[in-house]
């Protein structure tokens, strides 16, 4: 039986008996290899403080940037917390977090610490119930359990109404069962294929069957974070594929659509993915140095008596502050007094920890003074 105006992957004979060129992989592959070892190894050289410092950096852009890439924005502040929480990590005063919050981080931090545990039905109903703790008035939809279709055939579409694109269409409700006890099977066996190789599979196929009624990119990609876990045989994660997968966001839907409705050759979608996990590799030697170069800066200013506020605006100068730092957004950021930033300021200036910027303009600016 043929659904909607394709014949998606999932309708084909072969389905889903995946087709690939392992030889024309094999050197990429390698390449990653070589990158991962050469990033643990610098990772081994941290310390367990700065390894649980930069785990906290990297699981947090994790939450944020696969929230992301669906269109939702999380407080980075929160996600933080929720993280440092999670791993016993005190990071000073903490923000609020909310149960939503909380679930994203829990699916990731599980799918990266369980990677030795077999991939189960109560699991992947766990992570979607974490990711939807309330339902809402507006876009109800089913928690916890497989989608039922009751408004009609699970469609990813785009555009306004009238003019909607549709980009994929899913199997019916009624085939969730069979295609997710397939997948499932496959995950927790032994193979012969490399690990790498077998997240990218994984996260295709999961978001291929698109078993819930929301959440399933974020699962999905949750459960390639697992099948990697699996491979290092490291319950710490140090780099994102969520956070590249974000900044190739558009690249990324397009060839899930395009491999959809393709054939069972996924030669470019794993590809895609192989060199997007390796770039997710390179970049998280990036945030190891802001780690590094935070750690160094409170060694040399750690004795200086100085208020959260100030605190948290130096941890945001190190991370990488956007735009310029001026007084006012320091009061927007600490939701203070412009009289009492402007003392912050003034203080840390007097410390020599601050300075105002070379470069003019309407408002004074100000930035971090770093000595190496």
């Amino acid at each position: 039986m043929k659904y909607g105006d394709y014949t998606y992957i999932w309708e084909l004979k072969d389905w889903p008996n995946w087709q690939f060129n392992t030889a024309q992989l094999s050197p990429l592959i390698a390449e990653i290899h070589h990158a991962r070892g050469y990033l643990f190894g610098n990772i081994n050289h941290l310390g367990f403080d700065l390894q649980k410092e930069a785990f906290l950096e990297i699981i947090s852009e994790d939450a944020l940037k696969t929230s992301q890439i669906e269109g939702e924005f999380l407080d980075q502040d929160a996600v933080r917390s929720s993280v440092a929480k999670r791993i016993g990590l005190d990071i000073g005063a903490l923000p609020n977090t909310n149960r939503h919050i909380d679930g994203v981080v829990e699916m990731i931090l599980d799918a990266t610490e369980s990677g030795s545990m077999p991939l189960t039905k109560d699991k992947l109903f766990e992570w979607h119930q974490g990711l939807f703790p309330s339902n809402s008035v507006l876009n109800p939809i089913d928690i916890g359990i497989w989608r039922r279709d009751a408004k009609g055939p699970m469609q990813v579409i785009s555009g306004a109404i009238g003019k909607e694109k549709i980009h994929y269409q899913a199997p019916p409700a009624n085939l969730i069962e069979q295609e997710i006890d397939k997948f499932i099977t496959w995950f927790n066996q032994e193979s012969w294929l490399d690990p790498l190789v077998k997240a990218g599979i994984a996260h295709l196929w999961f978001v291929t069957i698109h078993p819930f009624d929301d959440g399933n990119g974020r699962i999905a990609r949750a459960i390639g974070d697992m099948a990697l876990a699996r491979a290092e045989k490291v319950n710490l994660r140090f780099y994102s594929v969520s956070a590249q997968i974000q900044k190739e966001r558009k690249t990324y839907y397009e060839l899930l659509e395009k491999t959809q409705k393709g054939s069972m050759h996924i030669d470019q979608w794993l590809d895609w993915f192989l060199n997007c996990l390796l770039r997710s590799i390179q970049e998280s030697q990036v945030t190891l140095q802001e780690v590094i170069s935070k750690a160094n800066f409170w060694q040399k200013h750690g004795g200086q008596a100085l208020n959260q506020r100030q605190i948290k605006i130096i941890n945001k100068l190190i991370d990488g502050f956007e735009g310029h730092l001026t007084s006012s957004k320091w009061a927007a950021i600490n939701k203070c007094s412009p009289d009492t930033a402007l003392r912050d300021i003034q203080e840390l200036i007097s410390l020599n920890i601050l300075r105002k910027k070379d470069a003019g303009g309407r408002s004074t600016a100000y930035e971090l003074i770093i000595s190496h």
